[in-house]
């Protein structure tokens, strides 16, 4: 599984150079753009069309060349293979076959985005490319939007404007959008802005819409937690020289109409003040 460049072909390894050169077969996402990866680092390979369209048909017969014996590096376009990008079906068959698979580390785009976002968040979820239609990406949008992780998606030039807005719509426009845009190629961007106001900045120049792109959005905030009255808070106090910590929420919360969670918080911090 070798990793490639997402642009800079600099940014290839010495062993995945040398990966390459050794491999019996090479099986390539679309072999013209691995021809001229190989043709730049001078390396001559055998070549073998491996995509989405023919990747269960053409595991079979790559799983023949790996049983004969023989070796077979995987490189998609751009990146780690089976991140977005084909792989998964045939390192699964392999794997069952008893077949060692080797990971080549590299280039990845996600990662590339987060490290020059400057995002001090420490999580994050990787989703890849939200489904192509407008209502699908919405309900999926539907189920990720309370996360309090930074999201992170690929999106293609043609589907960026309509995928920013529904980002918009659903997320809402206050979290921060950063756009990664053409990463480490000759026109680079990695602009941050507010989610609201992200479709005007795209449509302000239209090289904004051009290139590949990583979406990183910022993470939910928690909802702010109900504060607990002074009444209740009295309540509270009173019960907790009485009862246990637990019990005594219960009954704050029965006979005083207050959040039980808030009440929880303010109890731990009312016994650690009293010790």
């Amino acid at each position: 599984m070798v990793a490639t460049p997402i642009g800079n072909l600099r940014d290839i390894s010495l062993r995945a150079l040398d990966v390459l050169a050794r491999a019996d077969l090479i099986a390539a996402e679309d072999t013209r753009n691995t021809s001229r990866l190989l043709s730049h680092f001078a390396i001559s390979g055998k070549l073998f069309a491996f995509h989405e369209h023919n990747e269960r048909q053409a595991t079979q017969r790559l799983l023949a060349v790996l049983e004969s014996g023989k070796s077979v590096a995987l490189a998609s376009d751009a990146g780690t293979p089976g991140i977005s990008d084909p792989g998964a079906f045939l390192v699964g068959a392999a794997r069952a076959a008893g077949i060692p698979v080797v990971p080549v580390p590299g280039a990845n785009a996600a990662v590339c985005a987060l490290s020059a976002a400057g995002i001090e968040a420490p999580h994050f979820l990787f989703y890849g490319f939200l489904p192509n239609k407008g209502s699908a990406r919405r309900r999926e949008l539907e189920a990720l939007k309370g996360l309090p992780y930074t999201l992170v998606f690929y999106e293609s030039p043609h589907r960026i404007m309509d995928c920013v807005c529904d980002l918009s719509e659903v997320l809402g426009g206050e979290r921060t959008i950063t756009f990664g845009r053409e990463l480490t190629k000759v026109f680079e961007t990695v602009h941050s802005v507010r989610l609201g106001d992200a479709p005007a900045w795209l449509e302000a120049d239209p090289n904004r819409q051009r290139g590949e792109f990583v979406l990183l959005i910022s993470g939910a905030q928690p909802a702010p937690s109900e504060p607990v009255s002074e009444q209740g808070r009295r309540l509270l106090s009173a019960l907790l020289a009485e009862l246990p910590l637990k019990q005594a929420v219960r009954i704050a919360a029965e006979v005083g109409g207050e959040k039980k969670n808030a009440l929880y918080t303010l109890a731990l911090k009312l016994k650690s003040e009293h010790g």
